[in-house]
């Protein structure tokens, strides 16, 4: 049985250089090609492929748009990213959407070809750069969250304020504290949080949930 393969990408010249890197494959058929968002889904109401390598830039709806829109509507269709994009937040934007694989599209044949009869198989399939960029997220997260729990309740109490744009002597009068205490601690805070300035503390904080 023939592995169903859609294309969707804006390029034309990608979509027939993947098209012609699966042609010599006895038991892969590409059945469709869609340069755009609109024709994929219309497209799909015809033709439902058994993997659709989607491109995540595209001129009216990105990857991580469509991609939720077909699992629901498809929940058979398997997804794999094909993609110039590495950056970690496209990583997570999509995968979010229990897509099957993730590619660069600087990758051989080979591991294309791998890719699609991994995911066809059931399993998953993301690049080896891919999971270093997942393991490295991973790694800083795991940093940050070990940065927040290292803080004291009073520190954590402390941030607030100082997020609030208090100064360390309003801090310390609102805190029945000393200013040299509140000094300390806000040096405490900055030395766990890995940070040098207000301005950077502040906003560290906020991506690590430490402050509302």
């Amino acid at each position: 049985m023939n592995i169903k393969i859609a294309i969707a990408d804006d390029h034309s010249l990608i979509a027939e250089g993947v098209s012609n890197m699966l042609r010599y494959s006895s038991d892969i058929e590409v059945v469709a090609t869609y340069p755009n968002g609109k024709l994929l889904l219309s497209g799909l109401e015809k033709i439902v492929p058994d993997i659709l390598l989607l491109d995540i830039h595209m001129p009216d709806k990105q990857g991580d748009e469509l991609a939720p829109v077909i699992k629901k509507k498809y929940p058979a269709v398997k997804i794999i990213a094909l993609t110039s994009f590495d950056n970690i937040f496209y990583i997570k934007s999509m995968l979010q959407h229990k897509i099957e694989g993730y590619l660069l599209k600087h990758v051989s044949r080979e591991t294309l070809i791998e890719a699609i009869k991994t995911v066809f198989n059931g399993g998953t399939f993301l690049e080896e750069s891919v999971r270093a960029q997942i393991k490295q997220d991973e790694e800083i997260t795991k940093r940050q969250k070990e940065m927040g729990t290292a803080l004291t309740k009073r520190e954590k109490e402390i941030l607030k304020l100082i997020a609030g744009s208090y100064t360390s002597s309003e801090i310390a009068e609102m805190l029945f504290l000393s200013k040299r205490t509140v000094d300390h601690h806000r040096e405490s805070i900055m030395s766990k949080l890995d940070v040098k300035k207000t301005s950077a503390l502040v906003k560290k904080a906020a991506e690590m949930g430490l402050i509302g």
